[in-house]
């Protein structure tokens, strides 16, 4: 009788160890060595920052090696490139990228044996991108860490996650399920009107959430709403630790105001869907690099690689990945690397925003385009009815605000803002100002803040 009352408690704590370890199951079902990319990960940490460059240097020369060898989309591309002379690998854009996946893939991958996705298409140029496993366990790894920093496990650590979902059956079936998996509820960011944030403040009461994830634009949305009832949400849901926000700007008021309304601190995460967490916000405030599996350059015009504290393109290079090349990757965005950085800890000190949206104005200057929308935000949210906003381009001298309000601007502060784009940037602009009921997000649920929509051969 002991023994079998010894081996019912044996299954059941078995049973109790695999409930609670669900997301990492999960990977492991679906083929990602999570365990061998935890331990993987842990190693690389150990590496001092004397040794890390010598580390760093070896990865870099392994992945171009080995893609020159087994990969010949890459050696068309990289024909004359060495993996022993940096300055001769060639930086890879994301028109490189847009033919078929099977057209690129490495020898001895293909779609069945790989980890397969999509980019968002946020920078104008989508493509189906793959990762090895264990590269894709990886990622995980990272990620796991560095939600780690703050107390957070994805095995345990319940998630309030603001994002889209698809509206077809068997998208928003599949996607709740994975929600399941991973210990979250999703709330769906295409309904931001009162009576949705309502109906989620009821949520936050009757759930024990530890954390909350998303799109950064409609979780700022959220604290307005709470901000407006008077309502703090750690008051409602006194279990919830920290905010993680990604995908968009997070700007210091809006970062100021959810720490207000939430109780809880605000971690700036920016990533790649097709590489990493790119940089993730430390306890110490600094938005530090991913530099155990990314190489990550600041690059000017020519390709020349920029000293920590200029300004340039975010080139990126993926040293585990060997289904697929991401080396010397032109990510498109434009950004700044503390020059407090070391090899082993860079420091992201700015992201100032994509290439693709700067705005090309009459006089031939060229101006990033969140400039307009950080002109225009310090102005049209003072009027307090204002909740979102987007910027677009039509003509070089011609720039088009949509706003959800619930009452119209003044021509006071419609002439204010007209006075103050031209004022930063240059003269003979035209401001037009449209209220709309909603705004139209991708379908992943982000919002564009700017937009530039010259054609390309007129901009």
């Amino acid at each position: 009788m002991l023994r079998i009352h010894e081996l019912f408690l044996f299954t059941l704590r078995k049973i109790c160890l695999l409930v609670l370890n669900l997301f990492d199951l999960s990977l492991k079902f679906n083929g990602f060595p999570i365990g061998k990319a935890t331990l993987a990960l842990n190693d690389i940490q150990q590496i001092n920052e004397t040794n890390f460059e010598t580390y760093l240097n070896n990865k870099k020369q392994d992945i171009v090696s080995y893609h020159l060898k087994h990969t010949p989309f890459y050696s068309k591309l990289a024909k004359n490139a060495s993996p022993f002379d940096w300055n001769s690998i060639p930086v890879m854009t994301k028109n490189d990228l847009q033919q078929p996946l099977n057209d690129r893939f490495s020898e001895g991958y293909n779609q069945k044996n790989v980890y397969v996705n999509k980019t968002s298409g946020s920078s104008g140029n989508p493509f189906v991108f793959a990762k090895d496993k264990f590269c894709h366990a990886l990622t995980w790894a990272i990620i796991k860490n560095r939600f780690g920093w703050y107390g957070l496990d994805f095995n345990s650590s319940k998630q309030a996650r603001f994002y889209g979902i698809p509206l077809d059956k068997k998208g928003y079936f599949k996607e709740r399920f994975k929600d399941a998996l991973s210990k979250r509820y999703r709330f769906s960011v295409f309904d931001l009107s009162d009576e949705a944030f309502h109906n989620y403040t009821r949520i936050f009461e009757s759930k024990e959430f530890d954390y909350i994830n998303g799109y950064t634009s409609s979780i700022v949305q959220f604290a307005k709403y709470l901000e407006r009832q008077n309502l703090h949400l750690k008051n409602i849901c006194p279990t919830l630790k920290a905010c993680v926000v990604t995908s968009e700007m997070l700007f210091e008021n809006d970062k100021a105001l959810m720490e207000t309304q939430f109780g809880v601190p605000v971690i700036n995460e920016y990533g790649a869907s097709e590489l990493d967490i790119i940089a993730f916000q430390n306890p110490k405030k600094e938005w530090q690099v991913t530099s155990e599996t990314l190489c990550v350059e600041i690059l000017d015009e020519n390709n020349n690689i920029l000293p920590y504290g200029e300004e340039g393109r975010i080139v990126i290079t993926s040293l585990y990945n060997k289904a697929h090349p991401f080396i010397r990757y032109d990510i498109g965005d434009i950004g700044i690397l503390s020059k407090q950085s070391t090899l082993k800890k860079p420091i992201l000190e700015k992201l100032i925003g994509r290439t693709n949206d700067m705005a090309i104005l009459p006089s031939g200057k060229k101006a990033a385009g969140l400039t307009f929308y950080y002109i225009t935000k310090s102005i049209i949210e003072d009027d307090g009815s204002v909740k979102e906003f987007i910027i677009e381009q039509h003509q070089k001298d011609t720039f088009v605000i949509k706003y959800v309000s619930s009452e119209e601007l003044s021509t006071k502060k419609m002439k204010l803002i007209s006075k103050e784009m031209e004022h930063y940037l240059e003269n003979g602009l035209h401001i037009h100002l449209e209220r709309v009921q909603q705004l139209e997000r991708s379908k992943s649920g982000k919002l564009k803040q700017f937009s530039s929509l010259i054609p390309k051969e007129n901009s």
